[in-house]
């Protein structure tokens, strides 16, 4: 640390000490790190404000551009950054903030992380990770086992093997989705006779060589927008990532599915990889997997399970069925930083069969060489952080056991709001929880009523007006900053599939009570009082609807 001297000064000497612990327990970050390892929770509600301020003022904060020519002591710029930036940050942790999938953390992960910190290992290569690699290689294979759960002779045999891997590590699930696919691809796409594979030549000679029209994955319409990212960057275009339609579950059919598949190979195209959704990030449902299974095992094509909010859920004994059949599956993507409980940038991929990933193996002269157990040989990232040391700490301190009551109790609560949802005469519930993600709008019973007996444009224009006093109440509810719920649009059948704009909550932080869930409806009751413009509109259009229809 720069010494609290009346000025900072630029020497050599001063600018090592920064790479030194700090000596005394009197200065300012020390103290910080003292209340965040105690109360990490306590220390954010002291310094996390209402969003009171707009964007646009936060950003006149960060609006120079220049490099500063002069030292700041660590002490000062720490107070700087709970000025500008802590304060006005997003307390993701706190229990009324249930609109995205994020959560409170476990304490013990504020020391640890430290310690992952300070190592700086970095684990491309085992030169630079050493013990890290083999802890990751490990972590890897539990969380194989949790899908797929193959023996002990499985694992001893591959989990460490040189030349092979169960998975990789990710920053997310969009990098854990395009490895799912670029393996899937190259595996369709490999060598054949005088043709070297689309990894060597190319996608236009891959195409070429193999008589194909096009490219195309599968997947519901309730799919990740990472997906489209992942078709852009494998070189199929967004186009090639072709929607299936799905049910009054938000479920993709089996039936769409395999009929899709017969119209794009009339059409010469390839469906080389169907994704399946085990948590669809709108609604939280769950595809019928062992179906597409089936399906992709009869059409040659790779069975990718999108679980990266899901997965966690296979650590619960009591609702690991609800994800039957995920253990078909080709690959799989679990985002640790979601229901496992770790912070931002967990992602992996496992895949069933250790030689999968070959097909998308790079060495180098100067690291990754062939033989050695460097990771990134098989990894779309290069440089990466030791997380996995996280996710290990995490399942050891925590174990199946504790996940499963974290698990459960999570969709159990959703189960809880969603009957409670349904007992109010002004919300209605939209899509019931699978998991622990639900959807649903402010709908009085008059509205509903009117709404029910509306005809054509009327019923487009009554559901258009819902739709504005939704966007109002959660815009003004996440401005206000006592709580916070996302919205999404989705097209319940209920409606005539008109496009309805609802709120969707994710109850999957522990902390999140019965009490504060009643809060949130009342405090969006109050909201709605704050647009009596767009309610007279509301309330107008309904009487006249139902008197019409008397």
């Amino acid at each position: 640390m720069i010494s609290e001297h009346k000025t900072a000064d630029v020497s050599f000497e001063s600018l090592l000490r920064i790479f030194t612990i700090p000596e005394g327990p009197d200065s300012t970050l020390t103290t910080i790190e003292e209340k965040l390892s105690r109360n990490l929770n306590q220390f954010l509600r002291e310094h996390i404000v209402a969003e009171e301020k707009p964007l646009r003022d936060i950003e006149k904060d960060f609006s120079n551009a220049s490099i500063p020519e002069q030292p700041q002591f660590v002490s000062d710029h720490t107070q700087h950054l709970l000025d500008t930036l802590v304060s006005h940050s997003v307390h993701t942790s706190a229990p009324s903030f249930i609109g995205h999938m994020t959560s409170a953390l476990p304490y013990f992960l504020m020391p640890l992380s430290k310690i992952m910190i300070a190592l700086n290992q970095n684990l491309v290569k085992i030169e630079t990770s050493k013990a890290f690699t083999p802890l990751e290689r490990q972590v890897l294979g539990m969380l194989h086992r949790l899908i797929y759960a193959q023996d002990d002779p499985f694992y001893n045999q591959w989990m460490h093997s040189a030349n092979h891997s169960l998975g990789a590590f990710c920053s997310g699930g969009t990098i854990a989705n395009i490895t799912a696919l670029w393996v899937a691809r190259n595996n369709a796409l490999k060598a054949d006779g005088d043709f070297k594979g689309v990894e060597k030549e190319g996608l236009f000679k891959a195409m070429k060589h193999y008589g194909y029209e096009g490219l195309a994955v599968l997947v519901s319409e309730r799919g990740h927008y990472s997906l489209k990212k992942a078709a852009d960057v494998l070189g199929i275009g967004q186009e090639g990532l072709v929607a299936v339609k799905t049910d009054n579950r938000n479920r993709i059919c089996p039936q769409a599915l395999a009929e899709k598949i017969t119209q794009l190979k009339a059409q010469n195209i390839k469906p080389f990889a169907v994704i399946g959704v085990a948590g669809t990030t709108e609604t939280g449902n769950i595809d019928p997997l062992k179906e597409i299974a089936q399906i992709c095992q009869s059409e040659a094509c790779h069975f990718h399970v999108d679980a990266a909010w899901g997965g966690a859920t296979l650590m619960s004994n009591n609702y690991r069925h609800l994800l039957d059949g995920i253990e078909l599956a080709d690959s799989v993507t679990i985002d640790a930083h979601k229901q496992l409980y770790i912070p931002m940038g967990a992602g992996m991929v496992l895949f069933k069969r250790p030689d999968a990933m070959k097909s998308i193996e790079h060495h180098a002269q100067y690291i990754l060489r062939k033989g050695s157990k460097d990771l990134g040989s098989h990894t779309l990232e290069g440089s990466r952080s030791g997380m996995a040391m996280l996710v290990y700490a995490a399942m050891h301190i925590i174990s199946r056991p504790g996940y499963e009551l974290l698990i459960d109790q999570s969709i159990e609560k959703a189960k809880y709001f969603a009957d409670h949802i349904e007992q109010q005469p002004d919300f209605e519930l939209v899509s019931d929880p699978e998991l622990c993600l639900l959807t649903y709008r402010y709908l009085p019973e008059h509205i509903r009523e009117a709404l029910e007996k509306s005809q054509g444009k009327e019923t487009e224009e009554l559901n258009e007006l819902l739709n504005e006093l939704t966007k109002f109440v959660q815009k003004r509810q996440r401005e206000t900053g006592k709580s916070f719920v996302s919205r999404t649009r989705l097209n319940p059948s209920r409606w005539g599939y008109l496009n309805t704009i609802v709120f969707r909550v994710v109850l999957a932080n522990p902390l999140t009570s019965r009490d504060i869930l009643s809060t949130v409806l009342e405090e969006q009751r109050e909201i709605v009082k704050q647009a009596p413009n767009l309610i007279a509109k509301i309330e107008k259009l309904a009487q006249h609807v139902i008197a019409k229809s008397n």
